[in-house]
């Protein structure tokens, strides 16, 4: 298998306005980033990712941007990112920005003048269309509830929204459009950068004729009518050979409802689009029949057979990108463990899980310190995806409030979005005035400053993790196969490299779980190269029965 810096590297997920706070208005901003990176630094990762910076009206906190050449005023100065940017080269740490490009602000220069006139010039940089018969175009959906499309008086056309009706949808179709962004993508990457995170790009290309969905039915992430498009692999092969293959860069898509064939034509070996993507599946396996909001407990079996067919499917023909939760995700220890009686073991657990598999590893901010889900008064929310479903399930559906905000509570965005805790202080030492979403009121017991003063905490047990994948080929490059799939308890699995065995155990639940050693290790596990219980002596390490949300990582050779 080829080598890759990006296969090898741990990416940490930075979202500006929750991350740190300089000058006390409320919001994070790049020099409080700056202020932290010696902390990156400790914690170990190669790479930040950085959530977008870019100007923006922050109707969807900086997805709907405004100028994609210049820097959101709440978050500094361009100057200010050049700092960060120097200050992560000189720690030998690379900077991923986020590229949104599915669609731009409706304060957009280019969207200002395609909707002042049918005639102009910018009008094909989106997609407009006449009514029919005085309703949308189409029947789909928003991604944020109601229709994806918006009458524009003006020039008595609709133009699409797969999100916001302040969030536009670019013309693809069009080579100026294409030629733009390439031409924005080099000045960020003659500045300095080192790679592009890139918000769902599989959504670029839209049906041919852009058709109704059959039944009246709403918009599905598994459809065919804009996502995994006619032209997405065209138009991404074409960025790869305009812009991408002139730099030695990493590149993620955000690819909902991609499939693992798709996965093998965006990430493939031969690298003519994407070096991985993100896949959503395992992210909908707590989904009922009623999508997202129809929270179902976790099947563990599902889980063993969803990360499996990813593991195996992309093995030798792409790579996969490794994640359990990031700013559109819940808090991974409240989702998939226990926050309360065992946080730290099962925050410990997960990463273990997720780390020793193949593929590149991502972690989102305050995942290292085992950071929660919170609950807030309806009006403290500020997502706009959160509002929107509320709105349209409980004050137009009349469905009972008191469930809504359990999966609220569940599922919402704002539960990663609450800011960084730095400290036990008031507001977390994220700001001192006063933060623009409420701080998580347990952050006087879950914060950096104990973490960092506990030599057991996640972060030590992180940055273990992190220094073992830079110390053993087979956690990076090892072929993965599933064990024990029996097993209702336990996820266990092997990597192999050359003549070197990798056994991952992993308890998923509050119970012991006693197992049996796979039978072609001959009971020999070999070394011990971590486990999430401390106390764990040499008399136990070879024990049959794993404590609860217990997780322990074997070597042989």
């Amino acid at each position: 298998m080829e080598r890759k810096w990006w296969k090898e590297s741990v990416v940490y997920q930075i979202y500006p306005r929750s991350f740190m706070d300089s000058n006390g208005d409320g919001i994070g901003d790049l020099p409080g980033i700056i202020s932290k990176l010696d902390y990156l630094h400790e914690l170990g990762v190669n790479v930040v990712w950085l959530s977008p910076v870019f100007k923006s009206p922050n109707d969807d906190n900086g997805y709907d941007i405004s100028d994609y050449q210049d820097i959101m005023d709440e978050f500094g100065t361009l100057n200010d990112w050049e700092d960060l940017l120097e200050g992560l080269h000189s720690r030998n740490m690379k900077l991923m920005m986020d590229l949104v490009v599915n669609h731009s602000s409706d304060e957009h220069k280019w969207f200002i003048e395609s909707r002042s006139s049918k005639d102009d010039s910018y009008r094909d940089y989106y997609i407009w269309r006449p009514g029919k018969d005085g309703k949308e175009p189409n029947n789909w959906t928003s991604v944020f509830s109601g229709p994806a499309w918006q009458y524009d008086q003006e020039t008595d056309e609709y133009y699409l929204h797969l999100f916001s009706k302040k969030q536009p949808d670019l013309n693809w179709a069009n080579p100026a459009v294409r030629k733009e962004i390439h031409d924005m993508m080099i000045w960020w990457l003659d500045k300095g950068i080192d790679g592009f995170r890139m918000d769902v790009i599989n959504l670029i290309s839209k049906a041919e004729g852009l058709p109704s969905t059959p039944g009246g039915k709403r918009y599905d992430w598994g459809g065919d009518f804009f996502m995994n498009g006619p032209h997405v692999h065209e138009y991404l092969q074409e960025m790869n050979r305009e812009v991408l293959s002139k730099y030695d860069m990493m590149t993620v898509g955000e690819c909902p409802g991609a499939s693992v064939e798709d996965a093998t034509k965006y990430a493939n070996n031969g690298g003519t689009e994407l070096n991985m993507i993100f896949t959503f599946e395992h992210m909908d396996l707590d989904s009922g029949p009623g999508g997202k909001w129809d929270v179902q407990p976790l099947k563990l079996d599902d889980l063993k057979e969803c990360m499996t067919k990813w593991q195996k499917g992309l093995e030798g023909k792409g790579w996969n990108s490794l994640y359990l939760n990031n700013h559109d995700q819940p808090r991974m220890v409240s989702r998939f463990g226990n926050d309360t009686s065992y946080r730290v073991e099962s925050a410990k657990m997960l990463g273990t899980f997720l780390h020793m598999m193949q593929g590149t590893p991502y972690i989102y901010q305050g995942e290292e310190i085992g950071m929660t889900n919170v609950k807030l008064d309806l009006d403290d929310y500020k997502d706009i995806e959160i509002l929107n479903m509320y709105r349209e399930k409980v004050i137009e559906g009349q469905e009972d409030q008191a469930k809504v905000m359990e999966s609220i509570y569940m599922k919402g965005r704002d539960n990663a979005r609450t800011p960084m805790q730095w400290d036990d202080s008031q507001n977390a030492g994220f700001t001192t005035g006063t933060p623009w979403l409420k701080v998580n009121p347990n952050h006087a017991e879950i914060n950096v400053k104990q973490a960092l003063e506990d030599s057991n905490s996640i972060f030590y047990y992180y940055q273990k993790l992190i220094k073992l994948r830079k110390e053993h080929d087979i956690i990076v490059y090892g072929a993965y196969d599933l064990v024990l799939k029996e097993n209702e308890q336990i996820y266990a699995y092997t990597r192999t490299l050359d003549h070197e065995t990798l056994l991952v155990l992993c308890n998923f639940t509050e119970e012991a779980a006693p197992f049996e050693w796979p039978r072609h290790l001959n009971g020999e596990a070999g070394q011990l190269l971590i486990t999430n219980y401390a106390d764990q002596g040499c008399d136990t390490i070879s024990s049959n029965t794993l404590k609860p949300y217990e997780a322990r990582v074997y070597l042989s050779k």
